[in-house]
């Protein structure tokens, strides 16, 4: 179980009593602002795609969404999600669950801007009913991230 991968990973650097479970689901950006009590704009949301030969993970805020001509100029390639099935077998994690923490070999994790106007958020823990509340350092560091990227479009004052 997913779950249970990411509790192990955090508990080696002492962060696993920081996940929540919900009772219940937390597998949409709505569903999850409602299971912690917070906007919608603070889940991080994390979207698979494939780049070439290598999955990608973005993490984004919930109000972003992805900007092709964005995308393109950042990965050279259109943006290509990935199923449900490649989700699994690829990163790790199932759709409503997946998270930048215990991800497969090769899986490169990249963290929006959108996400840096925030103190903290709230990306998924693995399941489709946990979450974990870390800040951008937090995020950044457990993540293993690449890097940080500008491929969002929606959640700029100027963009409404």
């Amino acid at each position: 179980m997913s779950l249970d991968k990411v509790r192990a990973y955090f508990d080696t650097v002492g962060l696993a009593d920081r996940i929540l479970v919900f009772d219940v689901s937390s597998a949409t950006v709505e569903l999850a602002a409602e299971a912690v009590h917070c906007e919608p704009c603070r889940i991080a949301k994390t979207l698979s795609f494939m780049v070439g030969d290598t999955p990608v993970l973005i993490v984004a805020a919930g109000d972003a969404k992805i900007d092709n001509p964005r995308y393109k100029a950042q990965f050279g390639t259109k943006a290509k999600m990935l199923t449900k099935d490649e989700a699994v077998s690829l990163i790790g994690h199932a759709v409503g669950g997946v998270c930048p923490f215990a991800v497969n070999d090769g899986v490169r994790v990249y963290l929006d801007e959108s996400l840096r106007r925030f103190e903290t958020v709230f990306p998924a823990a693995g399941s489709s009913n946990s979450a974990i509340e870390l800040s951008m350092d937090e995020l950044e560091r457990y993540s293993n991230a690449a890097a940080w990227i500008d491929v969002c479009k929606g959640w700029r004052d100027s963009e409404q």
